[in-house]
């Protein structure tokens, strides 16, 4: 008998998207070498999670730093006059903040969904170069929290997705997140009634990685 869907769906797409899964793993590893050759370029290393200059590097810092009067006489004058709002913002991200800790506390919680550590998405290290004045340590401070805090609700973001609509959209995605791979294909109607419960509840991934020290 003719049937108008394969009895599979979401089977028939698995090697294809786990070949890319590989892929991509693969290119991250090589992009973390890369990134090893850096930290060698700018003479520094890891010591207790932090990463720690050379001498040498240390004094050609302080050498470029930029003094705070010199860096404010020298501004552009649309930057000043556009800084109250963007400071302004801090006000919606900070209760952006406050609201996704209590999500997570009680929804999360409640659904069974692995938590999303706040410390894997917000950094404030480059506030430790010396060749940076107070202000531009400043904004770069408030650059990490706002785009840090930004990658932080979307992952919440998406693990909520993956337990209550994990479907693809017919369209293509600019930026699929990070659990966008794992949803059913557009249209799959079987696989999603079929396979639902597995599929929301499937974040071993997440559950099996060894934090960082």
């Amino acid at each position: 008998m003719h049937r108008c869907f394969p009895e599979r769906t979401s089977d028939l797409l698995t090697p294809t998207t786990q070949d890319l899964l590989d892929r991509i793993k693969t290119l991250e590893r090589e992009l973390e070498e890369k990134l090893e050759e850096k930290e060698q370029a700018f003479r520094y290393r890891w010591l207790r999670g932090k990463a720690k200059f050379e001498d040498e590097a240390l004094r050609q810092h302080k050498k470029l730093k930029v003094g705070l009067l010199r860096y404010v006489l020298h501004g552009r004058a649309m930057a000043v006059l556009t800084a109250p709002l963007i400071y302004l913002c801090v006000v919606p991200f900070a209760l952006l903040d406050f609201s996704l800790s209590i999500y997570q506390a009680v929804c999360f919680s409640a659904y069974g969904i692995p938590k999303v550590r706040r410390g894997d998405y917000i950094f404030f290290d480059r506030g430790r170069l010396i060749y940076l004045n107070f202000l531009e340590r400043l904004n770069c401070a408030y650059c990490s929290y706002a785009n840090g805090l930004c990658g932080y609700a979307t992952e919440i973001a998406a693990r909520t997705e993956q337990h209550w609509c994990p479907i693809k959209h017919a369209q293509r995605l600019r930026a699929p997140h990070s659990r966008y791979q794992r949803f059913f294909a557009y249209g799959d109607a079987q696989g999603y009634h079929r396979e639902l419960e597995r599929v929301r509840n499937d974040f071993v991934d997440i559950k099996t990685i060894v934090p960082k020290p």
